[in-house]
Parts: structure tokens; C-alpha cells; sequence
């Protein structure tokens, strides 16, 4: 339990901090550009993380909006109970959580549909002999084909916005003070604990995406999706009145609004 409060108390002090939540947006912004220009000018040699079978990959990448959603779920609940002890208000915050639900499917299904519409079928994956019997990527890849159409990164556009969504609700937890003998206290540190170790698999699975999959274009189209729901949400719709509202803070809120203004 100590090495647990340990890690709590590293991770109140870095993720939680205003100026991480000012900043991360730009450097994810700058990692993509400089990891997509090293693999354009000085690729790096394969690695355990640049196959698509990795176990992060498979098991974290592939599901992180699942992660994300349960993980965020009861520290939402929990923390925004805690400090306002009103259930209405607790669902209204935890609405956050099924606009999140419907960005990624509105999102995944609009990259899906670009990839079909812009794309052909080939017979190898040098573009070599269209194959315009199959006229879908699941009738060409069926027929032993390679689909080939402008890809839009998923991973770009949901690994931001998860990181982000992660970040911007740990910002609770300059308020929550609870006492360290109440299971509420061991709950609420665990998910910290939890919540940061995502958000730092995020961030790294990011910087593999940059250096090792995809294209430029397809890259900044990605992250600029994520860039754009997080900002559209947590820095636009949420500081209304009809919304599910920013997490619950009294001292820090009005800096936080100035903050997105400038």
C-alpha cells in the first residue's frame, strides 16, 4: 500500500498540474510532427513495438477507449460524489463519458467511410494491378488483395483524446482530500494509480504511431481530430450552462477557463 500512496502522490504532482493540462496538447502536437519526420528522413530499425501483434498493441491500443471508459467511470463517480455528495450532478459528469462513446464512433466510422471511398484494391502492396471486381476492403482483402486509400490514424486521433480526457478529469484531485484509513481512499488512490499508467501507455503508444505507422497526412489528420474533440468538449462546450460541466473545482476553475482563452 505504501509503494501504491507512492506512486498516487507522483502522479498528483505531475499529471494533475495546470501546466500539464496547458501543455500536453502541444507536445503531442510536436511529437507527432518530429516522430513522422524521422520516419520520413532516417527510419528507425524494427522493433518489438513497430509489430502490430505487440501485447500493447493488441491488448491496450486496440481497446482504449473500452480502458479508458471503465477506468474513468468509477473515479468520476466516485470523486465527483465525494465533493458534491449529489447524485444528479454525478450522472450529469458521467455524461462526459457517453459523449466521449459517441466522438470515437462517429469519428472511427468517418475515417472507415474516407478509407473506403478514396480507395482501390491492388494486387500487391506495391499498387500493382487494380482489382476492380472487389469493390470494398473486406472483398479485397477476402480475395487475397491490398486495399490501398487514404487511412486516417486512429491511433493518432484516440490515443490524444483519451490522454487528454484522462488528464483533464485528474484535475479533481486538487480537491479531494480524503482520510487515508477510508476505503474511499484506497479506491480513489488505486484509480490514480491506474488512470496514470494508461495515460503514460498512451502517450508512448503515441510516439510509436509517429515513428512507425502511417503517413504524414494521415498522422496530422488523426491527431488533429483528437486535438479538436478534446478542445471542442473540455474547452468549448463544457464551460456552458447545458452541458455535463468540467470536473468540480472551486479555486482552480476560473483559472482554468482564463487559461483556454488565451
Amino acid at each position: 500500500m505504501e509503494h501504491l500512496e507512492c506512486c498516487a502522490r507522483l502522479l498528483r504532482g505531475t499529471l494533475v498540474h495546470a501546466a500539464v493540462r496547458r501543455y500536453l496538447p502541444w507536445a503531442l502536437a510536436a511529437c507527432m510532427l518530429a516522430g513522422s519526420l524521422l520516419k520520413e528522413l532516417s527510419p528507425l530499425p524494427e522493433s518489438y513495438l513497430s509489430n502490430k501483434r505487440n501485447v500493447f498493441n493488441v491488448y491496450f491500443v486496440k481497446l482504449a477507449w473500452a480502458w479508458t471508459f471503465c477506468l474513468l467511470l468509477p473515479f468520476i463517480a466516485l470523486t465527483n460524489y465525494h465533493l458534491t455528495g449529489k447524485a444528479g450532478l454525478v450522472l450529469r459528469r458521467l455524461s462526459t463519458l457517453l459523449v466521449g462513446t459517441a466522438i470515437w464512433y462517429v469519428c472511427t466510422a468517418l475515417f472507415s467511410n474516407i478509407e473506403h471511398y478514396t480507395g482501390s484494391c491492388y494486387q500487391s502492396p506495391s499498387l500493382e494491378g487494380v482489382r476492380k471486381e472487389h469493390q470494398n476492403k473486406q472483398q479485397c482483402h477476402g480475395g487475397g488483395g491490398f486495399w490501398h486509400g487514404f487511412d486516417i490514424s486512429g491511433h493518432s486521433f484516440l490515443l490524444t483524446f483519451c490522454a487528454l480526457m484522462i488528464v483533464e478529469e485528474m484535475a479533481v484531485l486538487h480537491e479531494v482530500k480524503t482520510d487515508r484509513s477510508h476505503c474511499l481512499h484506497t479506491a480513489i488512490t488505486s484509480l490514480v494509480v491506474a488512470l496514470g499508467c494508461l495515460t503514460f501507455i498512451w502517450v508512448c503508444m503515441f510516439l510509436c504511431t509517429a515513428v512507425y505507422f502511417h503517413n504524414l497526412s494521415q498522422k496530422v489528420f488523426g491527431t488533429l481530430f483528437g486535438l479538436l474533440s478534446w478542445y471542442g468538449t473540455y474547452g468549448f462546450w463544457y464551460l456552458k450552462a447545458f452541458s455535463p460541466g468540467l470536473p468540480p473545482q472551486s479555486s482552480t476553475l476560473n483559472l482554468k477557463r482564463d487559461s483556454y482563452k488565451e
